[in-house]
């Protein structure tokens, strides 16, 4: 779809969709809203989309692509489970409070129902990374083996989207960033092997 478009207009929408969906509920934006916040008909945005929910999920893909990328990037060389995770964390943490209206968007705004049925809510690249990571871990014996991965990623995933959502809340008195340690090791506490006495 984001092929199709020239440069100039992509980076429009992109503003406009983060300006829209994280300031509005999603019910009542629009399309047109989109588009006068862009400078770009309707008719454009309705041929390359379709619907503004394909819109918006179209440009989450590419910035959960981005935070991938980040992720992937940052891994290299890091041997350690635990600061590999530690890591992942950090950088989640990092990247929701730097593009703070896309954290808005994909926590706050987005009906999780219309979002899980389409295809760009599996993010397979990071979801297989961090998967992969949690396994690991229990194969190692490091990570509570009681519970399949997808839950030890769940209880993290569930942690970061509270985190950022009470983060809002509360005024953004403190970067989440700068808290990322300390709520790793509450995080890590959960997920560790309980038949180990030490990290």
């Amino acid at each position: 779809m984001l092929n199709d478009i020239n440069d100039d207009i992509h980076k429009r929408l992109e503003r406009a969709v983060l300006e829209v969906f994280s300031s509005s509920d999603f019910h009542k934006a629009s399309i047109r809203d989109i588009a006068n916040n862009a400078g770009v008909s309707f008719t454009t945005i309705y041929k390359h989309y379709g619907s503004k929910e394909r819109l918006v999920f179209a440009f989450v893909d590419i910035w959960m692509g981005k935070l991938t990328d980040r992720i992937i990037d940052h891994l290299h060389g890091i041997e350690n489970l635990k600061e590999k995770l530690r890591k992942v964390f950090w950088l989640q943490l990092d990247y929701y409070e730097r593009h703070e209206k896309f954290g808005r968007i994909i926590f706050m705004t987005l009906p999780m129902k219309t979002w899980m049925v389409d295809e760009t809510f599996a993010q397979p690249r990071m979801m297989s990374l961090m998967i992969d990571v949690l396994r690991q871990g229990q194969s190692e014996g490091i990570l509570n083996p009681d519970v399949r991965a997808g839950i030890l990623l769940d209880f993290v995933m569930g942690f970061v989207q509270r985190s950022f959502f009470m983060w809002i809340l509360r005024g953004k008195e403190e970067s989440l960033a700068d808290q990322a340690n300390v709520m790793f090791e509450m995080v890590w506490q959960g997920m560790k092997n309980p038949q180990k006495t030490h990290d």
